[in-house]
């Protein structure tokens, strides 16, 4: 699709540029960006240019990442990066997508993400047709997890060795957020498991045959 941007009070969210490379990699020097996200390690500005000049504009081009740059009204500085992934069944009958993003150091613990994740979660839902909008980070990660929170997402649980990072199979934190948590609508209509159906699910506590609560991974909040 046509890259598109949006306005917050205090944050314009548009598509990375080639002038934004020298803060995409200052950013990425970050031992916790390299820690917690996909981004090579150790990164170099080869990996900065490659994603603001091809990448994320190919990305856009073919539906498979919308990524935004986060940047401030008053100066232009780099945020961070807030977008849209995993877009294989965006325009599916699922109509699914997942919300990813980092943040650069200085500019944490100040509001920013929050703000840019309700943006691009307003544009998912109500001009891209997103019915249910996934969040995953590795087990851990308790700062994306309270922004995650901060806008609504539900935890739903944790997946066993979900993420291959550094050679190693990772457990993942899994959440999501549906339009009706934020007041929307649906296209396609949502039928809730009846709760007396939950509770006698195979693994539920209780059920005949279930393992228990104690074998279950802990999800208790947790921050980047």
């Amino acid at each position: 699709m046509e890259p598109v941007t949006l306005t917050t009070e205090r944050l314009v969210l548009r598509p990375f540029r080639p002038s934004d490379t020298d803060a995409v990699f200052a950013a990425c020097q970050d031992p916790d960006i390299q820690r917690w996200t996909s981004v090579p390690s150790p990164y170099e500005r080869a990996h900065a240019e490659d994603f603001t000049r091809r990448i994320c504009p190919e990305n856009w081009r073919d539906d498979l990442t919308y990524d935004f740059a986060a940047v401030t009204k008053s100066d232009g500085a780099l945020i961070g990066t807030m977008g849209l992934v995993r877009l294989a069944h965006l325009r599916t009958p699922e109509h699914q997508a997942e919300l990813g993003y980092w943040t650069v150091r200085e500019h944490r613990r100040r509001g920013y993400t929050g703000e840019a994740a309700r943006a691009v979660i307003e544009w998912a839902f109500t001009r891209l047709g997103v019915e249910r909008l996934e969040w995953c980070s590795e087990a851990g990660n308790e700062g994306s997890r309270a922004v995650a929170l901060g806008v609504g997402f539900r935890m739903e649980g944790t997946d066993r060795a979900r993420i291959v990072h550094q050679g190693t199979r990772r457990d993942a934190w899994r959440g999501a957020l549906l339009p009706s948590d934020w007041g929307l609508s649906s296209t396609t209509p949502y039928l809730p498991a009846k709760a007396s159906e939950a509770a006698n699910a195979p693994g539920a506590p209780g059920a005949s045959g279930a393992s228990g609560a104690s074998d279950r991974a802990s999800t208790a909040p947790s921050a980047v």
